[in-house]
């Protein structure tokens, strides 16, 4: 058999930075067979500038907004954001899937393997069917009137239906709450059996409205309530901050992914740590910055060592769905974050969260999990100027 035999300035396997003298040993479609020394290697090596990597997990997507790029103004907050999106979702049904061809053939040029993504509708199911990526798909449920909790929740069930239908994955597909201030109690009790088993995932505290609607019944999101004519006099406002109330809701589940986290403190980290060993912490930086100007406080969840991903959101919130482009925004504003350890975040963390470890985020003996190049990088750090190019 003929082997490929990489080697770059740096080799990144997943968890940790190899030097110069590691080279990855794979067959010609990619699956790894070794990371050897060069002085084992043989002859025939192809010598890259740059960091070789395993394929990047986008870990939080909604494919299906695409055709939502430029359309919604920045930096306008999660209500306005929200009335934006929705005012505009109904778009023609060509113009829809021109973009999500488009969104998904731009993320495989940047690198990336397996995709998180959220689905309201069926309009990625045909081109996920064709398996260019792989795809946790996680079909998402809101429903804040009590007396809409077992329509929607039908309705969810019939979509996910669809996507087992065209082919996907039953493993890798769920049904999950939108957001705590989405979810009426009546829906959370249909959903909460199912949870056993698979990944769940939720947007977490991404804006203080969210906060201030659970302390004390005030704040922006009743606008955004009386704009969509909902009725909030059936919540009992629970008098501490949302996550608190909603977690222990989703403990049975295999693994719980916290989308956003912008407003989160190191209490409500410090309380969700304890309460499950199954979290993992979604930052999605481009689009906090999009939406309401600020990126969570990443240095607290290094300082507690929480288990992070890396996701792009939308574009409908980001110019771009590139794990590169999320990367260097954390490297430019907090410049101590080491790139290994958010490359750690952006491959076997984001594998082990979606539930794709056995054969993606790293470069152990027997995966694929794609061979991804960094350029303009030194020191084994990326920079502003760093590129990908996907090798396998």
């Amino acid at each position: 058999m003929t082997y490929r035999k990489l080697k770059g300035d740096y080799l990144f396997d997943g968890y940790n930075m190899l030097g110069n003298d590691a080279v990855l040993v794979c067959r010609q479609d990619g699956t790894v067979e070794a990371i050897v020394d060069e002085d084992q290697a043989g002859g025939d090596l192809e010598e890259y500038p740059g960091i070789l990597t395993p394929g990047f997990i986008n870990c939080h997507c909604h494919l299906e907004l695409s055709h939502l790029k430029g359309l919604v103004p920045e930096k306008q907050g999660l209500v306005n954001f929200v009335l934006s999106v929705i005012s505009q979702r109904n778009q023609p049904e060509e113009l829809k899937q021109e973009a999500i061809r488009f969104a998904e053939n731009a993320m495989l040029a940047s690198g990336i393997v397996a995709v998180g993504d959220i689905c309201n509708t069926p309009d990625t199911a045909i081109l996920k069917s064709a398996g260019h990526l792989s795809y946790y798909n996680f079909i998402e449920l809101f429903g804040w009137a009590p007396e809409l909790a077992v329509s929607r929740f039908e309705s969810g069930r019939k979509l996910a239906s669809l996507f087992l239908e065209m082919g996907l994955d039953e493993n890798h597909l769920s049904l999950n709450p939108h957001a705590p201030y989405s979810v009426s109690s009546a829906l959370w009790n249909l959903m909460v059996p199912g949870f056993r088993g698979k990944t769940i995932t939720i947007h977490n505290q991404e804006s203080p409205a969210e906060n201030e609607f659970f302390l004390s019944g005030t704040g922006d999101l009743n606008r955004m309530y009386s704009q969509m004519k909902m009725d909030t006099g059936h919540f009992k406002t629970p008098a501490t901050r949302s996550m608190p109330y909603y977690l222990p809701k989703l403990k049975p589940a295999s693994n719980i992914l916290l989308v956003h986290n912008t407003f989160m403190e190191e209490a409500d980290l410090i309380e969700a740590q304890a309460l499950s060993e199954s979290l993992f912490f979604c930052f999605c930086p481009n689009a906090n910055r999009y939406i309401e100007d600020r990126l969570p406080d990443i240095p607290l969840f290094l300082k507690r060592q929480a288990r992070v991903v890396l996701g792009t959101d939308s574009l409908a919130s980001n110019q771009q769905l590139s794990i590169l482009e999320e990367i260097k925004t954390i490297k430019n504003v907090f410049p101590g974050t080491p790139s290994s350890r958010m490359l750690a975040w952006a491959t076997s963390n984001g594998a082990r969260a979606l539930a794709f470890d056995e054969k993606l985020g790293d470069f152990k003996k027997g995966k694929k999990p794609g061979i991804v190049l960094l350029e303009n990088t030194a020191g084994g750090e990326i920079s502003a100027d760093s590129t990908c190019r996907r090798l396998l």
